[in-house]
């Protein structure tokens, strides 16, 4: 064994370590579950190949000429890739919901609630309030938000940060559904809700983003790297006079940069930086966060009826998680199953198109704040 170990080494050849097959197996399962179960393939496979790229020894991708190292350089330490994706999500959310329930906006703040409570945990659990912001991010649901203000507050946390908000997000449909059910009686989950389907002028719909990153930058300027992409990928969207763009947008920029993003966020999964402790707990808590902001939304819309006698089913908080569409639809599945005459999807919509918005905000108003008292 000794020869045939010296005569590889004499040829270039080198011998992974047990990390590193650990890690093959990590990035093998991520492309299983693209592949196989479809979760979220367009972002697990490529992190799942990058991630075994990135872990094959003295690999010349890695490193100061790799090409994935360049990339990360480029892409994700400049923030161009978060950046661009925001363009093309904003791009793709149509805001009209929002118009035609407008109370729906305050469930996507409530199911932000995760995002503080996780925070909270996180310095109890002994990480410093920068690393327990960029873990608490986790709880938007939102890839790209929890990329940038990770790499902003947490760039040594990014991988595993990155990698539980992307598969919390493509296991929504296994997460949600239990804690909604575990929060809400039967009769909650079969209310019927009306749904207001008046036309919204196309000014109101122009006005919007503009408005947004006006008030935004003004109350918290740090916030513009997020909200300023999102609301001028939807005014792409809704000026009418650019559809090549928004459709540009929607599809060519949004393929591509996701692409590169998941392969090159796969490349920091190095073993030496993933396997410890410090991931496991990142993980757990990311999961934590994801079922608080659930939970939150949940409980704030049973509070709300307390109050109101026109009742709001719960479960529509649930929604107000920025996984857009996928809250929308589990949501609008358990109200099928429970009442299959009940059809609340556009109203679950509304939260969770308010979600996507809470989401960059409060990831704005994270970073804003750390750079204030830190």
């Amino acid at each position: 064994m000794d020869k045939v170990l010296s005569f590889a080494a004499s040829m270039g050849m080198t011998v992974p370590t047990w990390q590193q097959c650990v890690m093959f197996l990590v990035g093998a399962t991520l492309i299983w579950l693209a592949i196989k179960k479809q979760y979220e393939p367009m972002l697990l496979l490529p992190i799942g190949f990058g991630a075994i790229l990135a872990n094959i020894p003295n690999s010349a991708i890695i490193g100061e000429d790799g090409f994935l190292t360049r990339m990360y350089e480029i892409g994700i330490q400049t923030e161009i890739f978060p950046i661009l994706i925001f363009i093309a999500i904003g791009a793709m959310v149509d805001f009209t919901p929002i118009f035609k329930n407008p109370f729906m906006i305050f469930f996507g703040a409530a199911a932000q609630m995760g995002i503080f409570l996780t925070i909270i945990m996180a310095i109890v659990l002994g990480f410093d309030v920068s690393e327990a912001c960029g873990i608490g991010i986790i709880g938007s649901a939102d890839g790209p938000t929890s990329i940038f203000v990770a790499n902003r507050l947490a760039p040594n946390l990014l991988s595993s940060i990155t990698v539980a908000a992307y598969s919390y997000m493509a296991l929504v449909p296994i997460i949600q559904p239990p804690i909604i059910k575990l929060l809400t009686t039967k009769k909650e989950r079969t209310i019927k809700m009306e749904y207001a389907d008046k036309p919204v002028p196309n000014y109101i719909l122009i006005l919007f983003p503009i408005i947004v990153t006006v008030v935004s930058g003004l109350l918290a300027p740090m916030s513009l790297s997020l909200v300023g992409p999102l609301m001028f990928g939807n005014l792409i969207r809704v000026c009418g006079v650019l559809e090549k763009l928004s459709n540009a947008a929607q599809n060519e920029l949004s393929n591509l940069v996701t692409l590169f993003l998941g392969i090159t966020i796969g490349s920091t999964m190095q073993a030496e930086a993933f396997l410890k402790l410090q991931t496991i707990e990142v993980l757990l808590m990311g999961l934590a966060a994801f079922m608080f902001g659930t939970a939150a939304g949940v409980i704030f819309g049973k509070i709300v009826n307390l109050f109101t006698k026109e009742k709001i089913n719960p479960m529509i908080g649930a929604a107000g998680v920025s996984a857009f569409p996928m809250s929308a639809r589990v949501v609008q599945k358990i109200a099928h199953e429970e009442d299959p005459s009940n059809f609340i999807l556009m109203q679950a919509v509304s939260a969770n198109v308010s979600g996507q918005l809470g989401s960059a905000i409060a990831g704005g108003l994270l970073i804003t704040l750390v750079s204030m008292f830190i």
